[in-house]
C-alpha cells in the first residue's frame, strides 16, 4: 500500500500544470492545493477512465482539477478545494485498501467531505479505530454524515429506530450488521420482516403459495442479504433456521432470543402490529426498525402508523436509539436525492 499523498499548496511545483492566464483566474477565485500520489499504479482508478472520477469532483464541488503524473493541483474557492482535497485523498485510501470505487461511493464521500472527522472514519485514528461492518463478500463503511452515527448504534445499542427515505442505507446496513455478527457467533439467527402491505391487489389474487405469494414484498431484504454473503451461504442458512424471512404477522406469539431482528418499511405497521413486534424481544437479542414515516401506505395514513406512534412513546428511553435520515443521507444515484428533496422540501 502506498502511503497516504503528500499535501501542498505550491502550485509552482507542478510543471505545465497551468499558464498564466489560468493563474490570473485562479487567483481570482481563491486557493490552490496540491496532491502526490505515490503509488501511481492507484492512478487510473483513481482518476476514473477519461478523468471521469475528477470530472465528478470537479462538477459537485465546482473547482478544477489538473493532473499531471502523480500530481494534483486543486484551484478554486478554499472551502470547496479543502473538500475536494479531503475526497481526493480518502478515493486513494480507499484504493490503497483494497476496495472498489463507483459514482454512488464517491458521490457519498464528496457529501461527507464537509465532515471533519471523514479522514478519521475511513482510515481510523490512533485511539479510535475506523467505523465499519465487515461480511463475508464486502467491508462497509459509512458514505453519508448520518451513517455514521447509526453504524455506531448498530454495533452498540439493543433497539433501534432508523427513520428516513428510501436510499439512505438504513436497512441494508442492519442487514450488513446482522449478518456480521451471525457470522461472528455474537447471535444464532437472523429473522428479518416486513409488513405484507397490499399493492392494489389483494394477496390472494396473487399466484403461488403463502411463501411464493410474500417473497415479492420481502425482495429488499433478500438482495440485502446476497450482497452481504455467498448466495449458496443464504440458501444454506435459510434451510437451516438460521435467517428467517417472513412477514410480520408469522411473529405473533414468539420470543425472539439469541437473534439479530429486523423489521423493514414500519410505517406500514398498525400501532398494536409495531406493540406485538416490539414485544417478541428476548435476551441477548438486538432490533432495528427501519421506515420511512412519509410514506405511510396502510388505511388511515400516518395516525395510524405504528411506527410514528413506537418513536413518540420510546425516544428517549434507555437502551434506544433513533436515527433519523434526510435527503442528504440518500447514496443511490445523486438524482434520487433532488428527488427526494423535491418531494420532500418546502412547499412539499
Amino acid at each position: 500500500m502506498g502511503r497516504r499523498p503528500s499535501d501542498t499548496i505550491d502550485p509552482a511545483a507542478l510543471p505545465g500544470s497551468i499558464n498564466a492566464d489560468d493563474a490570473s483566474a485562479a487567483d481570482a477565485q481563491g486557493a490552490k492545493a496540491e496532491l502526490s500520489f505515490e503509488n501511481q499504479s492507484l492512478l487510473g482508478p483513481l482518476f476514473g477512465q477519461f478523468d471521469a472520477n475528477l470530472v465528478q469532483v470537479e462538477n459537485r464541488l465546482s473547482v478544477m482539477i489538473h493532473a499531471r503524473g502523480d500530481k494534483v493541483l486543486i484551484e478554486g474557492p478554499a472551502d470547496n478545494v479543502a473538500r475536494a482535497r479531503e475526497t481526493l485523498t480518502t478515493m486513494y485510501d480507499r484504493l490503497a485498501q483494497g476496495q472498489e470505487l463507483d459514482a454512488g461511493a464517491i458521490e457519498s464521500l464528496i457529501a461527507m467531505s464537509h465532515e471533519p472527522t471523514l479522514e478519521g472514519i475511513i482510515s481510523g485514528e490512533e485511539k479510535n479505530p475506523p467505523i465499519m461492518i465487515r461480511t463475508r463478500r464486502k467491508t462497509i463503511v459509512p458514505r453519508s454524515a448520518n451513517q455514521i452515527p447509526y453504524m455506531k448504534q448498530l454495533s452498540r445499542d439493543e433497539l433501534i429506530f432508523a427513520l428516513g427515505p428510501a436510499g439512505t442505507g438504513k436497512t441494508y446496513l442492519a442487514v450488513a450488521q446482522a449478518v456480521s455478527q451471525l457470522i461472528s457467533g455474537s447471535v444464532q439467527r437472523l429473522i428479518l420482516s416486513r409488513p405484507a402491505v397490499e399493492a392494489g391487489e389483494k394477496l390472494g389474487f396473487l399466484p403461488g403459495d403463502m411463501k411464493e405469494k410474500v417473497d415479492p414484498y420481502l425482495r429488499p431484504i433478500y438482495d440485502a442479504l446476497y450482497d452481504c454473503m455467498p448466495p449458496e451461504q443464504v440458501e444454506r442458512r435459510i434451510a437451516s433456521g438460521e435467517i428467517e424471512i417472513a412477514p410480520i404477522a408469522f411473529m405473533r406469539g414468539r420470543t425472539l432470543a439469541d437473534a439479530f431482528v429486523i423489521l423493514d418499511e414500519a410505517q406500514n405497521t398498525t400501532r398494536e402490529q409495531m406493540k406485538m413486534f416490539l414485544t417478541r424481544f428476548g435476551q441477548n437479542s438486538r432490533m432495528v426498525i427501519c421506515g420511512d414515516p412519509r410514506q405511510v401506505d396502510i388505511p388511515g395514513g400516518d395516525r395510524m402508523s405504528g411506527l410514528a406512534d413506537a418513536v413518540d412513546r420510546l425516544e428517549g428511553v434507555d437502551g434506544i436509539a433513533v436515527t433519523r435520515f434526510t435527503a442528504a443521507d440518500v447514496v443511490r444515484h445523486p438524482i434520487v436525492g433532488r428527488i427526494v428533496e423535491a418531494y420532500e422540501g418546502p412547499g412539499a
